[in-house]
């Protein structure tokens, strides 16, 4: 196959550098929205006058024929077609002739794999925004779920206060709140569209960039040929707004995996969602979780090499950035998918409520609340640290907890202490009670999980 742009060249190009050179392999993924910028484009020729409408239709006409022969399999695209644009292109003109050669009028392939990416990109975040809903719609489930039933909450991996289930929960929702606002935000600074700016300056035909905007769904033309062209800011946001998200589902998957150990035995992770092991007949591994836990180094390595594709390349457009896609796409198919399986998985799991509560004793989780049940006695919150400092570490030489230290042992410690002084120290009284804004109490929790309900219907997709 010819070259579209082999003019000036006496020599074919080298085999080895033909394949070097080649993106068709990962870039005919946007064959869609190649197809559906050259519609924009030509439309836009033949209202302007650059092409005749009888030209514009008939190349229109042959878009969609090429469309169909690939959705079909009638297409299998080679090394030789170079890159999806050329492949499209030079299927057109063979289909329809001569004509097709004024498709290309106006614009450059620099502009050209910009609005395919940025098409191909809006796309897919809408995809993961709805993933994302769909998380976070599990996540207000089992809030609710497990609302009253307590837990252990930890401060550098030990036992610090007691806690509901439903609060972790609302915790991770709060993260992935924040992912999907990013995501939003990405999306509309990148809103814009880059077709017409072509090679790195504009072009002397009388072009209307404002409606191949319109016709694509975007909120308006780039403002800067020669940005437009070397652009790849929006890339490097979304890997980076997939970079933090990874990181969250990271988080939460590394608890899973402690939560299911026979140390914690907290939840039970449905089969489908375990693999066993090829000797140990008695294993259930928690494997997904551990999978998504290292799936989140390949989205960094996605963000890192991006960056440093970027770093010192000059104005305008360099060949360098043809290697933005293929971390962009690995990107996006590995969060999407990662959604999808901790969703699933989240959804399936239950609380072992029971077993959880066994490992209360343990921590002197209410110690805090015994210091702050003495302020509000009128000690100086340092002076009640201190005096529950010396009860814990009385309880630590003796083998027992708060309750069991006699009336005699709490006066050897600080003469305001009495029995009943500690007043109800009960896991569930410690945790009834802390109705601080944003807190752990159960009716805090469900404040949380109504306001999280009325934001996820309010957001806008």
């Amino acid at each position: 196959m010819a070259s579209l742009w082999g003019g000036r060249f006496e020599k074919e190009m080298d085999s080895l550098v033909k394949d070097f050179n080649a993106s068709i392999f990962f870039d005919q993924r946007m064959f869609e929205e190649d197809i559906d910028g050259s519609v924009a484009h030509v439309t836009m020729l033949g209202k302007q006058g650059i092409v005749t409408e009888e030209e514009a239709d008939q190349i229109i006409k042959g878009l969609e024929k090429i469309r169909e022969k690939i959705r079909s399999g009638e297409i299998v695209f080679t090394v030789d077609d170079e890159d999806i644009h050329m492949g499209i292109e030079s299927r057109l003109i063979e289909e329809i002739g001569d004509v097709g050669k004024k498709l290309h009028t106006a614009r450059s392939r620099n502009d050209q794999c910009q609005v395919d990416a940025r098409l191909y990109l809006k796309k897919e975040i809408r995809n993961i925004l709805n993933r994302l809903i769909y998380l976070e719609e599990v996540i207000l489930d089992k809030a609710e779920k497990y609302a009253d039933s307590l837990t252990v909450g930890f401060t550098h991996i030990q036992h610090a206060q007691p806690i509901t289930i439903g609060f972790v929960f609302m915790a991770y929702f709060q993260m992935f709140k924040r992912d999907i606002q990013r995501l939003q935000d990405t999306y509309d600074r990148m809103n814009l569209n880059p077709l017409g700016a072509c090679a790195l300056a504009g072009t002397t035909l009388n072009t209307d960039r404002h409606l191949t905007s319109e016709l694509l769904g975007f909120a308006g033309p780039t403002e800067n040929a020669m940005d437009s062209v070397s652009d790849r800011d929006y890339s490097l946001e979304f890997l980076s707004d997939a970079s933090i998200s990874m990181m969250h589902l990271s988080r939460w998957a590394e608890e899973f995996v402690w939560w299911n150990s026979s140390e914690f035995s907290y939840i039970a992770i449905d089969d489908s969602y375990c693999t066993g092991s090829s000797i140990m007949p008695q294993k259930k591994n928690p494997d997904m979780a551990e999978l998504l836990r290292g799936k989140v180094g390949r989205v960094y390595g996605d963000l890192m090499q991006l960056l440093t594709v970027m770093k010192g390349t000059p104005l305008a457009y360099n060949k360098d950035f043809q290697e933005d896609k293929e971390s962009l796409f690995d990107a996006i198919d590995t969060w999407k998918a990662s959604i999808q399986i901790f969703a699933n998985m989240l959804e399936k799991t239950e609380f072992r409520v029971d077993e959880i509560q066994k490992q209360f004793a343990k921590g002197f989780l209410n110690a805090t609340d015994i210091a702050e049940h003495f302020a509000k006695q009128g000690i100086p919150f340092r002076e009640a640290h201190s005096i529950v400092g010396r009860m814990v570490k009385k309880c630590e030489i003796n083998g027992c907890d708060f309750e069991d230290l006699t009336e005699e042992e709490l006066q050897e410690i600080d003469s305001r202490v009495t029995k009943d002084s500690l007043g109800d120290i009960s896991m569930k009284a410690c945790v009834d009670a802390r109705m601080s804004f944003g807190g752990t109490a159960p009716a805090e929790v469900r404040r949380q999980i109504k306001v999280g309900r009325e934001w996820l219907e309010s957001v806008d997709l």
